[in-house]
């Protein structure tokens, strides 16, 4: 993937001097979808980067004047031309509108560098914070899915399903609602 530049951040490739900052977000996982991510040691961390450096699916978001990984943005890609996307971020640089405004130049990526016709993302019904930014990013909440999914247990043992929101936006969509114009982003080998 070509770097993106936005006023205050850069999307780009994971590489290995991520380890750490990655440590720092997923040690502790707030949201339960991202707990099959979660790393205990520096070396676990580690080898994260090393998978995601080589596959544009993940995209690394850093503070444009550092390069330090605040969080990642992610997509899947659906034939023939929808993505399912999702993100992470550190709670330590929430607040500041970062997810906001790295999502919102991904979606210009994926609707005019990849050819997406449809973007959607799952969002756990317990998680305002994603719902909000879905909702000020254009897109609409398309359903509930109760008891969709199961990523962790009960203390008992059984699987614990959460209800999850499904929220999309179509480049149609995207192009008409003109704070999402084509994206004024800064492109860089």
């Amino acid at each position: 993937m070509k770097k993106i530049e936005t006023d205050r951040l850069l999307l780009r490739n994971f590489s290995k001097a991520d380890s750490q900052a990655l440590l720092e977000y997923l040690a502790n996982p707030r949201v339960n979808c991202f707990l099959e991510d979660k790393v205990h040691t520096i070396e676990e961390a580690a080898l994260k980067p090393q998978k995601r450096k080589k596959d544009d699916s993940f995209v690394a978001v850093c503070l444009k004047g550092s390069d330090y990984l605040i969080g990642e943005i992610f997509y899947l890609k659906e034939d023939p031309d929808t993505y399912s996307i999702g993100w992470h971020f550190n709670a330590q640089y929430e607040g500041k509108g970062y997810a906001s405004e790295s999502v919102k130049e991904f979606l210009g990526y994926l609707f005019t560098q990849k050819g997406a016709r449809r973007v959607y993302a799952y969002v756990e019904e317990d998680n305002h914070k994603s719902q909000k930014l879905c909702e000020k990013l254009g897109m609409r909440k398309e359903g509930r899915f109760v008891e969709f999914i199961s990523f962790t247990k009960y203390e008992y043992g059984t699987p614990k399903y959460e209800n999850t929101l499904q929220y999309a936006l179509l480049k149609k969509e995207w192009i008409k609602n003109t704070s999402f114009n084509e994206p004024e982003e800064k492109v860089s080998p």
